[in-house]
């Protein structure tokens, strides 16, 4: 099910919230006041599932571009108290990236933002790290002493300043700031600090590594178990996987398969894992039997081992699994559309209907589905990925929709093809750029403006130049 703060595919929040192309398309055909509100309810409350992987900052920066829209709101939401109180990137990360965007296109109101910001923000590394490549060096200098000035001249604040110039994404503003002639006092400690890095990463090179295992199996499997025993538990049952490819021997198998059927858990995982991967004769058996299990632990290393397999028994035993609706049942389907041929297009594609209704459009492990079923069942598939395309909140999965159906739809081109011009997802506009029917009297537009943009990705701009050079014919 949706997140409840994703508005309805259908409405213009809900587009802009989903980053689709049609998004920007209908907020610019809008009343301005109210294209502006949703814009501004997108930046200020980031609507990704997954802020890591997902784009958007770049998609709000043109439309606000467009738009001519103000920066009161993002400038109230930045220096609200909350922000002092409690500096969270999920809540202003993205308002500080769509500025970087605008300084970018020339904002200077962003800019000054920015600047402001980064002196006596919450989340302050994050605009720096914006103005790093967007400042000029007499305005990223000028920054320095109330950076530096956040640090308190005592041994922890000299501690968190070698943390902060450590961790830095963009290592200019220090560099600038260490050799900084104007203020001799921020330069000395900046460069203290620099130093303070290189001798904290000496140590821990010379520093001896944490505990490790004994080099016998039965050790290597009680470490596993022991890291649940600590505070905070530790996970071990990978690393562990891995030790126990180096010290298990032939005449350890007996104990590795006992452990796999019935250790505890975090030993239990390990032995899974290292027969899975070793392709023991029993290793299919013991991982159904596993995938069955109350531990979710145990589960998990059931699942990842066989979705880790490729051979043809593993192939077998996926055919058979395919139709359960527990883990391993959707771990066999995955496994079928990622590496299945055209016999299993309808499991796959059973295997999707059951996950959008189950789960619905944003279903945990829906991608490797999509692909699979645009790849093996191309056109059977297509009505249920334009309905994934429309209503996912996700852009990374509406992107992998869009190429399943670029395959599978013969509409694509002249239909969803142009919407996608528009998308937040570099990949997207890339795939658009290149299929995208060139009837439409938006699609050249759009291309030459992708083209001219100095701020879209290199990837995309080579597809759009590509199509223009060619005449506009989609390929």
């Amino acid at each position: 099910m949706f997140d409840p703060d994703i508005a309805p595919s259908g409405t213009l929040l809900g587009l802009l919230q989903r980053g689709r192309g049609d998004g920007p398309l209908h907020a610019l055909a809008a009343p301005r006041t109210e294209a502006l509100a949703a814009l501004e309810h997108c930046v200020l409350r980031d609507p990704r599932l997954d802020w890591r992987v997902e784009s958007r900052s770049l998609y709000y920066a043109r439309l606000y571009s467009d738009l001519e829209g103000p920066l009161d709101g993002i400038e109230q939401h930045l220096f609200h108290p909350d922000d002092l109180v409690a500096p969270d990137e999920h809540r202003c990360g993205l308002a500080l990236s769509v500025l970087g965007h605008l300084a970018g296109y020339g904002r200077r109101d962003a800019l000054r933002l920015l600047r402001r910001y980064a002196a006596t923000g919450g989340c302050w590394e994050w605009a720096l790290d914006e103005l790093a490549v967007r400042d000029g060096e007499a305005g990223l200098r000028s920054l320095g002493p109330a950076v530096v000035a956040r640090f308190p001249r005592t041994p922890e604040g000299d501690a968190a300043l070698a943390t902060a110039v450590r961790e830095a994404y963009e290592p200019r503003p220090w560099q600038l700031w260490a050799e900084d002639t104007v203020h001799p006092d921020t330069a000395e400690r900046v460069r203290q600090a620099t130093e303070q890095v290189s001798f904290d990463r000496w140590q821990r090179q010379m520093r001896s590594a944490g505990p490790t295992p004994g080099w016998s199996v039965a050790a290597v499997l009680e470490w596993a178990q022991a890291g649940l025993d600590a505070h905070p538990a530790v996970e071990r049952d990978q690393p562990a996987a891995r030790c126990l490819a180096a010290v298990a021997s032939p005449e350890d198998r007996t104990a590795l398969l006992d452990a796999a059927l019935r250790g505890p858990s975090a030993a239990r995982a390990a032995a899974l894992r290292h027969l899975g991967d070793r392709r023991d004769p029993q290793c299919l058996d013991l991982i159904e039997t596993a995938a069955e299990a109350v531990d979710e632990r145990v589960v998990r290393a059931a699942v990842e081992s066989f979705e880790r397999m490729r051979d043809d028994d593993a192939m077998a035993r996926a055919r058979g699994w395919a139709a359960r609706t527990g883990p391993l049942g959707a771990a066999a389907a995955r496994m079928l559309a990622r590496h299945g041929g055209p016999a299993d297009a309808d499991l796959v594609l059973a295997a999707l209907r059951r996950t959008v209704q189950s789960g619905g459009a944003d279903a945990e492990g829906i991608d490797a589905l999509v692909e699979g079923a645009g790849r093996l069942a191309a056109c059977r598939a297509a009505p249920l990925l334009r309905h994934l395309y429309r209503e996912t909140s996700s852009s990374q999965l509406r992107g992998t929709a869009a190429r399943a159906l670029a395959v599978a739809d013969p509409g694509f081109a002249a239909g969803f093809a142009v919407e996608c011009l528009w998308d937040c997802e570099e990949a997207t506009r890339e795939l658009a750029a290149h299929r995208a029917a060139s009837g439409d009297v938006r699609v050249l537009t759009q291309l030459r403006r992708l083209a001219a943009d100095p701020a879209e990705e290199a990837e995309v701009q080579t597809a759009v130049r590509g199509r223009l050079s060619s005449g506009g014919t989609a390929r």
